[in-house]
């Protein structure tokens, strides 16, 4: 990185500012990077020079090569928050981004899983014979992971992250750093706190990374997948599933039983309103499933 911020020394106060003085995940700044990057592949002028011409032709360059319109809005992103940074730090009299429109996200509803899939999948570790180098506690550390990502819905991220000092069986709740560090208290049923402690006893985790591997070290979020795949071959759920799916079923059936919105959000550390919002429309396409199946006029 400091190569090219050398030769880029605009993008590298930029990401420099992102980390310092906006907190931003190590995810979000790979992200701005790349994006700042593939634009300058295409486009050499100089970033103060730069014209709505220049990135309405990048735009189309984005689009005559297919790409999904979630990157494209996502290299966007990027290059808006960029010239915002350039207008009030840089003296940047007009922001050449803003001129654009770009092309609407396609809005898909999250898969979730039913109750009965939840089910199946959390007992899967208890039923499948374990790897014979794996430490006698690792069913017990799978059945953990996966009770509390369904239990408090949280980030993939956010749960690789935990300590044990997160944890709080008192208040049986978890304490979460989110998004730009924001913290938040995330409320943990009985179940998940249960399995917690069983595996906390079984692996002598008493300080430190709550999930660890076999060599004692804090689970990576790729490990973390890899277990939720691994399981997932075991059961008979016909799709392929991430850990996000999980945080997607703890919404929808919150939302099924009742909970309402803003309650929601506040668990799912969401910062807008409107991204909690998209698990009201599956639960009202569930309501009217269940409508056509079962009433006799649907």
């Amino acid at each position: 990185m400091p190569a090219q911020n050398s030769r880029d020394p605009l993008a590298g106060e930029f990401l420099r500012y992102l980390a310092v003085e906006r907190n931003a995940s190590p995810r979000t700044l790979k992200a701005y990077r790349e994006a700042l990057a593939a634009f300058r592949v295409q486009n050499k002028t100089p970033w103060k020079k730069c014209t709505a011409d220049d990135f309405r032709d990048y735009l189309f360059a984005l689009m005559k090569r297919e790409q999904a319109r979630s990157y494209i809005r996502l290299q966007f992103s990027a290059l808006r928050t960029f010239y915002g940074f350039l207008v009030a730090r840089k003296r940047l009299r007009r922001d050449p981004v803003r001129e654009l429109q770009l092309p609407k996200i396609e809005k898909k509803l999250p898969l979730v899983l039913t109750k009965q899939q939840i089910e199946e999948l959390l007992a899967a570790p208890l039923r499948v014979a374990k790897n014979r180098a794996a430490p006698v506690w690792m069913p017990l550390r799978d059945v953990a992971i996966m009770e509390l990502f369904y239990s408090s819905g949280l980030r993939l991220s956010e749960l690789a992250d935990l300590d044990v000092a997160d944890v709080d069986l008192y208040t049986e709740s978890v304490r979460v750093f989110g998004k730009g560090r924001k913290e938040r208290i995330c409320p943990v049923g009985f179940p998940a706190l249960e399995a917690i402690s069983r595996y906390r006893a079984a692996a002598n985790v008493h300080s430190g990374p709550l999930f660890i591997n076999k060599l004692r070290k804090r689970m990576s979020t790729r490990s973390i997948w890899l277990v939720l795949k691994r399981y997932l071959r075991h059961t008979s759920i016909p799709i392929s599933i991430s850990p996000h799916k999980l945080r997607h079923s703890f919404a929808t059936h919150m939302l099924d039983r009742g909970a309402d919105l803003r309650s929601v959000q506040a668990l799912l550390g969401h910062a807008s309103l409107s991204t909690t919002q998209i698990y009201t429309h599956v639960t009202v396409e569930r309501l009217k499933k269940a409508y056509a199946d079962a009433h006799p006029r649907a």
